[in-house]
């Protein structure tokens, strides 16, 4: 009964009823409908006029210029990439494939508190470029601070972050969604906590969120957590713990303590969350390993800092010090080298091998040599095998942890770049789902749309509904699954049949289609 009143709600609704016009652009038939809310699925049939959802109900009657049988099936909304490095792809791979086959329809770019600055010009070209997906933005506060600051590791004067407020305004009203700070790296480490707070406040007043790769992800973890909850308390805006991940054997565990802090910061009223991805390896340059002071003002200072004696012995001791207790969990084996742009045939080889190759044993200050030779030449993006399942799986059932890859848009076949860039949502979907039924699929499905798009204002889209912009995905829940591996990465996901992007078909039956109705998409101050 209650389905059949659906049904002619959404019939009225869509002006199915009364002599109006029985057409759909796209009509998704006998599928099993999750709405991205949380709440159960229903069988139900899916029209799309244009480019938005116009009717959810008992609709199969009905004419359509395309038919879509979903039975055994899930149609879902398209799932909302909140952490995504795409800009490292989306001029030469347009149809980010990589995201279509995981049932991706957005993604968000300018993580890690990098990104253009100013924004339009580059969203601009963005615009300009028929693209498979839609596309936003945060606004990086490392870009904003490289420009008016440098790399210099010092406090910024009240003309300086004058300045940069300004640089955030202007981002905003350029379309950003908020600002990212990548405080593990140079020059956003250089900046105090007090600084930050000043553009987070400009950021929040335009209705932004705060997204943050934290200071530290091992021994200092649960600092770095408080930093970022306090970031968003005095800020005034959302704040969120973007790929929360605990690093270093001697750390595993403390996502306990992680959580504990973020629901006390809520408890009291602080708008605090996670994102994650499912896997127990992270990635992210190569330098990674070196201290931050050596890091200071660039390549050419760091080059002169390890012609000197002392310098370069203080570098390898700390180097040392991170293959033992953090990125490197205390093997040069867990360090693998995904992309060094000076030699391909690295890729996918470990700094154990690479330092066997070099005629020495490897041992950790050997290893910590072949970084420094590696870093002497320009520096390669590497993968980190240190972190713990039991981790990944704790912060994945906290309600406050959303999904994320962290991932790029690979030219396929090329370098080794970490499995998360094409096969986090299926990943999640076929493992921590079907298999070690972590997560509800409704659930699953909510923190990959419904949550993502709330967090961001992204009011017309993440939930199967009418009046919502069509972006949805048909997949068949007993198939999805990831399939790159650290060793094989350029495999795609299966399990994802069709992907409508704004109305519009970009994978039909398995097969991209020569659509790309994406768009960059602006946030909540776009002028």
């Amino acid at each position: 009964m209650v389905r059949a009143v659906l049904g002619l709600l959404s019939l009225v609704s869509s002006g199915l009823l009364f002599g109006q016009t029985s057409q759909f652009d796209v009509l998704i038939t006998g599928a099993r409908v999750i709405d991205g809310s949380g709440g159960a699925w229903y069988y139900a049939d899916v029209g799309i006029r244009g480019d938005t959802i116009v009717a959810v109900g008992l609709l199969g009657g009905a004419e359509a210029g395309i038919r879509i049988d979903g039975r055994g099936l899930v149609a879902a909304p398209g799932f909302i990439d909140i952490h995504s490095h795409g800009r490292r792809g989306i001029f030469a791979v347009p149809t980010a494939e990589n995201y279509l086959r995981e049932g991706v329809t957005t993604i968000v770019e300018g993580p890690d508190g990098s990104s253009p600055v100013p924004l339009a010009p580059f969203l601009d070209k963005v615009r300009q470029t028929p693209i498979s997906i839609n596309f936003a933005t945060m606004v990086g506060q490392g870009s904003i601070r490289e420009l008016v600051v440098g790399l210099a590791n010092r406090k910024a004067t009240p003309a300086e972050i004058e300045k940069m407020k300004g640089l955030a305004a202007q981002a905003m009203r350029d379309g950003a969604f908020g600002l990212s700070t990548g405080l593990y790296y140079v020059p956003g480490n250089y900046t105090p906590t007090e600084e930050l707070i000043e553009l987070a406040k400009v950021v929040g007043r335009m209705g932004g969120i705060h997204i943050s790769h934290m200071r530290e992800e091992a021994a200092h973890v649960l600092d770095s957590v408080r930093e970022t909850i306090r970031i968003g308390e005095e800020g005034g805006l959302p704040t969120q713990i973007t790929h929360h991940k605990i690093i270093g054997q001697g750390n595993w565990g403390k996502s306990v303590e992680t959580l504990k802090l973020v629901e006390e910061a809520r408890a009291r009223g602080v708008d605090v969350t996670i994102d994650q991805y499912p896997y127990t390896a992270s990635s992210t340059s190569l330098s990674a390993l070196f201290p931050q002071w050596a890091l200071e003002g660039g390549q050419k200072p760091l080059a002169e800092r390890l012609t000197a004696p002392a310098e370069r012995a203080r570098i390898k001791a700390a180097i040392v010090e991170n293959i033992r207790l953090d990125r490197g969990a205390g093997d040069p084996k867990n360090v693998v080298l995904a992309n060094c742009p000076f030699d391909s045939s690295l890729a996918g080889k470990n700094l154990a091998e690479i330092t066997r190759a070099r005629g020495a044993s490897p041992t950790l200050e050997n290893a910590a040599e072949s970084a420094i030779e590696l870093q002497q030449k320009g520096g390669c993006q590497a993968v980190y095998h240190a972190i713990s399942e039991d981790d990944v799986v704790r912060i994945l059932r906290s309600p406050y942890t959303m999904i994320a890859s962290d991932g790029e848009i690979p030219v396929f076949g090329e370098a080794a770049p970490h499995p998360r860039s094409y096969g986090t949502f299926a990943r999640v979907l076929g493992v921590y789902v079907r298999e070690k039924k972590v997560l509800t699929l409704e659930e699953a499905v909510r923190r990959m749309s419904g949550y993502p798009a709330q967090r961001l204002k992204l009011w017309d889209r993440g939930l199967l509904r009418p009046g919502m912009k069509a972006d949805v995905v048909v997949f068949d829940a007993e198939k999805i699954a990831d399939r790159a591996e650290y060793q094989r990465p350029h495999q795609y996901s299966v399990g994802v049949r069709d992907v409508i992007v704004n109305g519009k078909l970009v994978l039909r039956n398995e097969a991209v289609t020569s659509e790309r109705p994406g768009r960059v998409l602006y946030g909540p101050a776009h002028r």
